[in-house]
């Protein structure tokens, strides 16, 4: 089958479907591949780059009338009407806010499959448009602000007096708001950040930027997308997003609602309140923006000199990178398709991937496509009612630890009495280095347990040292746990020195 590579046709787009290295490995797993002479040129990808990995570079005709049609943005009516009957367009779709254009690839009678479409599920992240496409924006998100913003991000003290960091507020910790929190602290600013799944605090705490907690009622996202807020939701984050713009010198939004228009985040009052020369950068703006006063594609300058920035081609600011992760992302689908790797796409509607991307099927609609169970959601647990032998138990006696503690203290007291003087002694040791070691090692960050690990073999060293003073003892007990002693002990040494030596492997060039 012919795969056809086109130049984008929206106005200012730089992005290429297909760079030269992502089309080769489409050759590789069958197909012939043509590319429209400049179709990749504002992506750092000329003419030659092609034909330099043996892929044919066509007119926008040959393109066209390929079996398979790979595309960045939606096709137009006319490029629809270009396709050949029974052929395939793959590209971003935005199936559920497009109607019209499900309607007219249906009357093409043609197979569409939407690339930002693809199931949030793990399987399926390799081939997620939208999670490389947000990753570049919420980067150059930060770029964009920092440069209208005019000062730097980062604190000094200077002998001219002291500068203080950029404050950065995130609204939406998805790809494009993790990438822009990692963005901004990476340049010094003090960075902020609210999403309303309560989940994601953590994944914004790693980042280096602080979670601002609302007291509200949240669940658990079931899809890793946000939901629509209830009116006691937005009435709770209203204040907060009011006071964090106000403080913040740079505000981005990213929020979010599949198939919905963007929520209203950032009033005109707000705006108002913040601080002459602020920047906010509002990436919904595609959908109709989180502020008001934002226009799809324009800066915006308020009467308080406050700069609204509504780019939506910020992915495509930086073609040469986001072509690249497209193309990738086109390439592990061909693969899902191409079992065979003989050039024949194959659809398997088993497959929820496959099923999922779908959106016509030789002129009939398959949109919107069932439900995909993903592993984010909990599963739901009916109400059992429990049987009188199944009834819950009586609490335990709180009386009880202090009954065990002083028959704990009894058998110790006969045991030191009964037993060999030096029993106590020894006995005492043993306690204190069980402590000592539990609270240790219970303190270590689990990120460290590793290198901790490694960097206690000495411990486990003494102990084979004592082991091997003792192996010889009269006492056939002490003898076979000494033994013991230094069979686990070499263990842990041997095991320990392994696994730092492959931890060192993997930081070591070739």
């Amino acid at each position: 089958m012919l795969i056809g590579i086109p130049r984008e046709s929206k106005t200012g787009e730089a992005l290429v479907a297909a760079t030269a290295k992502t089309a080769a490995e489409l050759a590789k797993l069958g197909y012939d591949v043509v590319v429209e002479s400049g179709a990749g040129a504002q992506a750092d990808q000329p003419d030659d780059a092609y034909t330099d990995a043996d892929i044919r570079v066509g007119s926008a005709e040959d393109v066209w009338h390929s079996d398979i049609v790979v595309k960045v943005n939606p096709p137009t009516e006319a490029e629809i009407g270009r396709l050949l009957e029974g052929a395939t367009i793959v590209s971003m779709l935005a199936p559920a806010r497009s109607p019209e254009l499900i309607e007219q690839l249906q009357t093409a009678k043609v197979t569409a499959l939407a690339m930002d479409a693809v199931p949030r599920i793990s399987r399926a992240q390799s081939m997620d448009v939208l999670s490389s496409m947000a990753n570049v924006a919420g980067y150059r998100a930060v770029v964009e602000a920092a440069h209208a913003y005019g000062r730097q991000f980062t604190g000094q003290v200077t002998a001219a007096g002291k500068v203080p960091p950029a404050r950065v507020f995130v609204v939406g910790a998805g790809v494009a708001g993790l990438a822009a929190i990692g963005a901004a602290n990476s340049m010094g600013a003090v960075v902020r950040a609210f999403d309303v799944r309560p989940e994601v605090a953590e994944q914004v705490e790693s980042m280096g930027a602080q979670f601002v907690s609302v007291e509200m009622e949240s669940e658990v996202s079931s899809d890793g997308y946000a939901k629509e807020m209830t009116e006691e939701q937005q009435a709770a984050t209203a204040a907060m997003y009011d006071e964090e713009a106000r403080a913040a010198d740079i505000v981005i939004t990213t929020a979010l609602i599949p198939g919905r228009p963007a929520p209203k985040l950032l009033t005109a009052e707000t705006i108002a309140g913040m601080r002459n020369g602020s920047v906010i950068v509002d990436m919904a703006a595609a959908n109709g923006g989180n502020c008001e006063g934002t226009v799809a594609d324009e800066v915006v300058h308020t009467d308080n000199q406050v700069t609204i920035i509504g780019y939506t081609d910020l992915a495509s600011r930086l073609a040469a990178q986001t072509s690249q992760l497209y193309g990738t992302n086109i390439v592990n689908l061909f693969k899902l398709l191409t079992p065979e790797k003989d050039g024949q796409m194959t659809l398997d509607f088993d497959d929820v991937i496959q099923r999922g991307v779908t959106v016509t099927l030789d002129g009939e609609s398959m949109w919107p496509p069932p439900p995909v169970e993903v592993s984010a959601a909990p599963k739901a647990t009916a109400t059992q009612v429990l049987p009188a032998e199944a009834a819950p138990k009586k609490p335990v006696d709180p009386r009880r630890k202090w009954y065990v503690a002083g028959l704990g203290a009894v058998l110790f007291w006969l045991l030191g009495t009964l037993s060999n003087p030096q029993f106590v002694t020894y006995f005492t040791v043993f306690a204190l280095a069980v402590f000592v070691g539990y609270y240790v090692i219970s303190n270590v960050a689990h990120a460290l347990h590793t290198p901790l690990m490694s960097e206690t073999n000495a411990i486990s060293g003494i102990i084979l040292v004592g082991g091997l003073l003792q192996v010889g003892n009269d006492n056939l007990g002490i003898s076979l746990l000494a033994t013991l002693a230094v069979l686990v002990a070499s263990i842990n040494i041997f095991g320990g020195f392994l696994v730092t030596l492959r931890m060192l492997e993997m930081f070591r060039k070739d």
